[in-house]
């Protein structure tokens, strides 16, 4: 942990300065200066003592601090919340999958939202967590529920490691130890396009990986982009983050209509960027992920065109079943036709797994995102309370 560099000015504060979740070392350590008194010669050592009890232990309550003084407990109580969302809605997929609609009311900017996280049991104990970046999307994906719900606002630092606090809550993995644990893997592929969130994307994978806390290594955190080029360097270099692409296509004229942000940044650009990735090798490989929509995409030309694509970019392929969602226009592709797609592009010698769905019966599947409005929520509600009244 840095040292605290004293003077400073309250900017180095986050937004939010009250909710401890998100906040970076530097900004607890100068948090804990100017609102709850410690000396700055102490400020580090007690950073990390809260920093540990928070994201490694998993306490919401200072008092069990035990190895902080009672005053000082008691100071800390007063100015600062150690905050989770609300848990709306929980579902249990038949597979084991628990898909999160979080709530952020009292300490997030504005009112209140929603979101959805998504877990998902490995093999063994080892899973991954899906975590979202934005309140709805801008990109409008034509595959993608998440696609058809606008933008409300991104989301910051505290309440994307948040959604990581909750689910550990709910699978009840603390404190956060290295080995045999449930949630090893975390991936930036539900709601929303996280590099368009980059700075608060950077700033959840630093506390998310913290060896001091919840520890995930950087090596199994993967962020997943449409193809925001001018900022995946940033992103590399900023986060050390695992790459995909939801590439979807192999030619401008489809992926124009699957992906609308190729119109911007076609895939000339989009593969340049891949190559010159920072740190990308065969050690670590981008993944490109494919998903399987019936009669537009899955043809046997179009897996040959997706091997010469990618030549030369150390990469593997992730072909994804399409995952239907009320009112999409596509259908998913027979498991023979993604079977054979899959089969050329292995002979090619790339590693193509097909993702095997999870979560689809309750709308938790990739691409099957989309959190309802607290507005929306309201008037549903209200529209059978009326229903009720005239029966």
């Amino acid at each position: 942990m840095p040292e605290l560099d004293l003077p400073h000015t309250s900017s180095t504060l986050p937004p939010i300065a009250s909710n401890i979740v998100g906040m970076t070392h530097q900004a607890l350590q100068h948090a804990l200066v100017d609102r709850a008194g410690v000396e700055p010669k102490k400020a580090r050592m007690r950073a990390s003592q809260i920093w540990r009890w928070v994201y490694n232990v998993g306490v919401t309550d200072f008092d069990r601090m035990t190895d902080i003084g009672k005053d000082l407990r008691a100071r800390l109580s007063d100015v600062f919340l150690i905050d989770r969302p609300r848990i709306i809605e929980r579902q249990v997929s038949v597979d084991g999958t628990r898909k999160y609609l979080l709530g952020f009311g009292a300490q997030s900017p504005g009112p209140e939202i929603e979101v959805e996280a998504v877990f998902i049991p490995g093999v063994g104990r080892a899973g991954a967590l899906c975590v979202s970046s934005q309140v709805g999307c801008t990109l409008t994906c034509t595959f993608c529920h998440t696609g058809t719900q606008k933008l409300v606002r991104n989301l910051t630092a505290g309440e994307i490691v948040a959604q990581v606090l909750a689910a550990k809550d709910d699978i009840e993995e603390w404190p956060s130890g290295k080995d045999d644990r449930i949630l090893s893997n975390i991936v930036f592929m539900g709601m929303g396009e996280p590099l368009f969130n980059l700075d608060n994307v950077r700033d959840a994978i630093g506390i998310i990986s913290d060896g001091e806390g919840i520890s995930i290594s950087r090596r199994r955190i993967t962020v997943s982009t449409s193809g925001v080029v001018p900022e995946m360097k940033r992103l590399g270099e900023e986060t050390s983050a695992m790459l995909a692409i939801s590439l979807h296509a192999t030619d401008d004229g489809l992926r124009d209509e699957l992906v609308p942000i190729n119109k911007k940044y076609p895939i000339s650009e989009l593969l340049e960027a891949c190559r010159t990735y920072p740190g990308v090798g065969n050690a670590r490989r981008i993944t490109f992920e494919y998903v399987m929509l019936k009669g537009i995409n899955d043809s046997d030309a179009e897996a040959r065109d997706l091997v010469r694509l990618l030549k030369k970019i150390p990469a593997k392929i992730n072909l994804i079943p399409f995952n239907p969602w009320p009112g999409s226009p596509y259908e998913c592709s027979s498991w023979e036709r993604i079977e054979a797609f899959a089969d050329i592009v292995n002979r090619a010698g790339y590693a193509s797994p097909i993702r095997t769905p999870r979560g689809r019966d309750i709308l938790a599947a990739c691409g099957q995102l989309k959190s309802t409005s607290v507005k929306e929520r309201a008037s549903a509600r209200r529209k059978r309370e009326l229903a009720l009244e005239q029966n």
